[in-house]
């Protein structure tokens, strides 16, 4: 294999000197899938600033209130303020109460103020300005971007609590702990879904929701994928080993923005976000206002000329 996980037939090493182990050194470092986490898409899903990070928890925190409101529906007028930020707070931050106390650590909406900031900030935005909610239906860019920045977050929630049970749970029956981690990063991304507990399994009831299914085919693809491009860990099938190879440098940034598109287009699908997107009208170009300029340039040309003309007669 091109870019091998470690040595296992020994040193092989024989009269070759500093030059072979030179070489050997200059290869490992070479990257060929590099430009996965090498553009602009991958600095943004992979969050690399704090105005990223903001960015998309406002409006990860807003989507999930469109929800939460909507399921109100008239009545919201009526219901307590309290019941209505409880309830998004639960809706937002459900995996990150529960899975921190599966692994005993502490859930996310004590251990992150920035959290509770957002969650407030988009309720006052539901509150005051709930026209907002309307353009979300009704432009399929302004969705189309908060469904970027509302999967963003979920692939950071999803893969960070996947590797957090990787590293947590200790193996059983298998080399590697299997089954804990996937489903720890499963309801990390939906679990939301299920808070308040008086809800039961009431959520899939009539079949797996789209949170639940990617939360899940995300979890178990990440965690699969770092566990083979790390510590020679291989499947035993010759293909797919030699594709792990080449992508075991930073894999687990690889990892996270391959579950971010997965997540993004299959939920731009979903929603028919391409079609509208390409059926959406295209802005006329702003000739009203040049059209009103000439015309009332006319208009004064006109009105000058019959001025002149009275004049003449008088």
């Amino acid at each position: 294999m091109a870019f091998g996980r470690g040595n296992k037939g020994g040193n092989t090493n024989v009269g070759g000197g500093e030059s072979t182990a030179s070489s050997s050194a200059d290869n490992s470092t070479i990257d060929p899938t590099s430009w996965i986490i090498n553009n602009e898409l991958a600095n943004f899903v992979l969050m690399n600033t704090n105005e990223i990070k903001y960015m998309c928890m406002i409006g990860y925190t807003f989507l999930h209130g469109c929800k939460v409101f909507q399921k109100i529906g008239g009545n919201e007028k009526k219901t307590f303020s309290a019941y209505k930020l409880i309830n998004m707070m639960l809706a937002c931050t459900g995996g990150g109460i529960l899975v921190p106390i599966f692994l005993n650590t502490i859930p996310v909406t004590i251990a992150i103020d920035a959290y509770p900031i957002a969650i407030l900030v988009s309720f006052v935005i539901h509150t005051y300005f709930p026209i907002l909610r309307e353009v979300v239906e009704l432009s399929p860019y302004f969705k189309a971007l908060m469904v970027v920045f509302y999967e963003t977050i979920r692939t950071y929630v999803v893969t960070l609590f996947v590797g957090l049970a990787a590293s947590t749970i200790a193996p059983s029956q298998f080399s590697f702990p299997v089954f804990g981690p996937i489903i720890c990063g499963t309801i990390g991304g939906c679990g939301g879904a299920f808070l308040p507990f008086d809800k039961g399994l009431a959520p899939i009831k009539d079949g797996l929701p789209p949170p639940v299914f990617t939360a899940f085919t995300g979890a178990t693809f990440f965690h699969l994928f770092t566990h083979y491009t790390k510590n020679g860990n291989e499947t035993g099938i010759p293909f797919v080993d030699d594709v792990l190879d080449q992508l075991q440098i930073d894999a687990p940034k690889k990892g996270k923005v391959i579950v971010a598109l997965w997540f993004i287009l299959y939920t731009f699908y979903l929603n028919g976000i391409f079609s509208a997107m390409a059926s959406a009208p295209i802005p006329p170009p702003p000739v009203v206002k040049v059209v009103a300029a000439s015309t009332k340039a006319a208009a004064s040309t006109k009105a000058a000329s019959v001025k002149t003309e009275k004049k003449k007669r008088k």
